[in-house]
């Protein structure tokens, strides 16, 4: 559905996208992940024929420029910065985005009452965006980007600043769409949000694509190991046989196969009073690959 093809933008001396490649099947959920800064935002913004690329190439759904009007249509964008007209009503501003996209009549009509109930703001629908909390201004955001139908969506950050509700409405909605058959191209910087959502992650730093896989492909080439901590009832009276490293009564096991190490436990009789499965996440593959300075 969605192709890049050696992608860069330059601004001077900093290399904002640099040279990256990826492609989205039809019906997938394709998580962007990066530090602020990496460069998602511009990825982005080239897809969706805002901005102009130094090089490479983007096709949707197999047509190539995404600046004609024939390919944007295909795609709905919720960028980070929202934009909305706060002077405008909710409904106000579902219908000028409608017509923008040529919608007229009753098909306008029927769509803004389709996206009112999606963003939940039905109720709201009379009241100026200005008067709105950051939440609904999210998802009315998100709700203007589909009000055309479009067979992919681009979210830019799309739960910044809002409330743990709308948040998880938000996460509702994306999953009801990926039910629906829509592509999908979500980029954050949190963790939680990418390994819910997304069939598969590519995580960029600096402007180049790390590594691309699903979660658990990423996990298992850098996750490393899983970490078991067993508080013992008593000191076993050999420790010949026992795996990992002993001091007193604290057990500390390093393995990639963490439950046949507690059941390997169980075999050999020792009495655990408090056990810990420390398993490696998208977080620490996230740390992994990025490092774990902290960037302004």
């Amino acid at each position: 559905m969605i192709r890049v093809q050696d992608l860069r933008k330059h601004y001077g001396p900093i290399r904002a996208v640099d040279g990256i490649s990826f492609e989205i099947e039809r019906g997938e959920t394709f998580g962007l992940l990066g530090p602020n800064g990496a460069g998602k935002t511009t990825t982005i913004h080239m897809i969706a024929g805002i901005l102009p690329p130094d090089a490479g190439s983007v096709e949707i759904n197999g047509s190539s420029d995404p600046t004609r009007a024939s390919v944007r249509s295909q795609l709905g964008v919720a960028p980070q910065a929202l934009a909305l007209y706060e002077e405008l009503t909710g409904e106000e501003n579902l219908a000028f985005f409608g017509r923008l996209h040529g919608l007229r009549g009753a098909t306008l009509r029927g769509r803004v009452q389709w996206a009112l109930e999606f963003a939940e703001l039905t109720e709201r629908r009379r009241s100026l965006v200005k008067t709105y909390s950051g939440g609904m201004k999210r998802r009315l955001n998100l709700a203007i980007a589909l009000i055309h139908e479009p067979p992919a969506l681009l979210l830019d950050e799309p739960t910044v600043g809002v409330d743990p509700q709308s948040r998880n409405h938000i996460f509702g909605r994306i999953e009801d769409l990926r039910r629906r058959g829509l592509t999908v191209l979500y980029t954050t910087h949190y963790m939680e949000e990418a390994q819910r959502l997304c069939d598969r992650v590519a995580i960029m730093d600096h402007g180049k694509m790390l590594d691309v896989g699903t979660v658990d492909e990423l996990i298992s080439r850098h996750g490393g190991v899983s970490v078991i901590e067993a508080e013992l009832e008593r000191p076993p009276e050999s420790t010949v046989s026992l795996p990992g490293t002993l001091e007193g009564t604290s057990l500390r096991i390093e393995t990639t196969k963490p439950l046949e190490e507690v059941a390997r436990l169980a075999e050999l009789g020792v009495r655990i009073t408090a056990l810990k499965v420390h398993r490696p996440d998208l977080e620490t593959v996230f740390l992994a690959l990025t490092g774990r300075r902290l960037r302004d």
